[in-house]
């Protein structure tokens, strides 16, 4: 992997003109391109973390969308990856948290696209005063895409974001197949990556 002077690889070098394209310039084409670049990995970090690949999916789309809501804070100090695979993982410790799952080498180290490494510590499941705001933050997030959904979606990702239902309770409530209920939320989560990636127009 080449480094250059400052430090960085050629590949974080090419997300921070991504970046800028996609802030200064409002290309919706880069937003695309840097999630084309990490949605795998990222979804892949937080599969090994939760070992369920349907909330995986929704946390992976959670991850890049509050990545592109702030990234116009992003400062290029760190890799963009580095700062990605930070949010994927706060989210993810958060939902263990809120679940209280029980999960596997959560105490390893992760390593990021850039060769860093991506500490994970996870407190233990006393009730911490910043979860329900972290919660709020999280929903209030993922609702300005939620709204653009078609109507359709909205009701399934209501369900099971803002209810919190599990695919089981949505497809009694629904009254719906439970593989018809997970085929059209993955849709949603689709549409929802090109909405945050500013694809909506063509939805």
């Amino acid at each position: 992997m080449e480094i250059n002077e400052r430090g960085f690889s050629n590949k974080a070098l090419e997300d921070f003109a991504l970046i800028d394209q996609a802030v200064q310039g409002k290309d919706q084409q880069a937003y695309a391109s840097l999630m084309k670049r990490y949605k795998k990995a990222v979804y892949f970090m937080i599969l090994k973390m939760i070992r369920n690949a349907d909330d995986a999916e929704d946390l992976t789309m959670e991850a890049f969308a509050k990545a592109f809501k702030n990234l116009d804070r992003f400062k290029k100090d760190y890799t963009f990856s580095t700062w990605l695979f930070r949010i994927a993982t706060n989210n993810t410790i958060d939902f263990i948290r809120k679940k209280k799952l029980k999960t596997m080498s959560l105490n390893n180290t992760l390593t990021d696209d850039g060769g860093n490494s991506v500490n994970i510590d996870v407190e233990d499941d006393d009730n911490n005063p910043q979860d329900e705001f972290i919660k709020s933050q999280r929903i209030e997030m993922v609702r300005i895409f939620v709204d653009k959904l078609p109507a359709k979606y909205r009701k399934l990702v209501q369900l099971r974001y803002f209810d919190e239902l599990s695919y089981e309770e949505i497809a009694q409530e629904l009254e719906k197949p439970l593989g018809t209920v997970k085929a059209q939320l993955h849709r949603s989560r689709e549409l929802l990556y090109e909405i945050a990636s500013g694809k909506e127009k063509h939805i």
